[in-house]
């Protein structure tokens, strides 16, 4: 049933340490990379490793490998997807408020749209899930679990939705967020905590009010953008 738990790779390693200095910029876009070999011998790994990490960076839109040539750092911000966003939003432990901010403003622009549809296409099953998320949500007053049962709320929401699209889109932003939920929980109590715009906003999904349903949700979602933003803002201003 279960199968031995694999170590860290090394061409993983090789992926981490590249990525993190192209997204750093540190490695800037069009600068080529040193030879596999070069390579493999200063990481201390196979030739075979800097391929299978070369190829993840390909994939990931950081580099661009082309047959008999250097390989070159590619221009993320052009060419890379959101997957990139938990490794932008988190380094070192600590999260970058400018990619936070980023985050939920895409959550706020997209929010009330998902919400509209989850109004026109929600079933009786749904409403009761989301109802049911909702008294979840104001059984605790921790931050942070407050953010993981809010993320089960959108969870329902995105579902009554039945958008494959917006459900993609949703679960990038929601890798992205959880690694920082423990940093921000101070600051997006402003949005967790408001379990009546919740219930409110529930209850206009299960009635169908779809213009309800979408102004209700960019009420709710802005209150944590708004709060993020004062947060930069004060934080920018500590800066000599």
């Amino acid at each position: 049933m279960f199968q031995p738990v694999a170590r860290t790779s090394a061409s993983g390693a090789v992926f981490d340490q590249i990525s993190v200095k192209v997204l750093a910029g540190e490695l800037a876009a069009g600068e080529a990379l040193p030879s596999e070999r070069k390579l493999a011998e200063a990481f201390g790994v196979s030739r075979p490793a800097v391929r299978e990490a070369m190829q993840k960076l390909a994939q990931a839109g950081l580099v661009e490998v082309r047959q008999g040539e250097s390989t070159s750092v590619r221009d993320f911000r052009r060419q890379a997807g959101p997957e990139l966003l938990p490794q932008l939003l988190v380094r070192g432990g600590v999260p970058d408020l400018s990619v936070v901010r980023s985050v939920l403003e895409a959550r706020e622009l997209m929010g009330p749209q998902i919400a509209a549809l989850a109004a026109r296409r929600v079933s009786p099953e749904h409403g009761i899930e989301l109802h049911a998320a909702v008294d979840h949500l104001a059984a605790t007053d921790d931050p942070v679990e407050q953010q993981n049962r809010a993320l089960a709320f959108w969870e329902f929401v995105v579902d009554g939705a039945d958008s494959i699209a917006f459900r993609l889109i949703f679960n990038s932003l929601r890798t992205a967020y959880e690694p920082a939920m423990t940093a921000l929980a101070a600051v997006m109590v402003a949005e967790v905590g408001q379990t009546e715009l919740y219930r409110k906003l529930a209850t206009a999904i299960t009635t169908h009010d779809e213009p309800t349903s979408a102004a209700l949700a960019g009420e709710l979602l802005r209150s944590g953008t708004t709060a993020i933003g004062e947060a930069l803002t004060f934080l920018e201003g500590l800066k000599p």
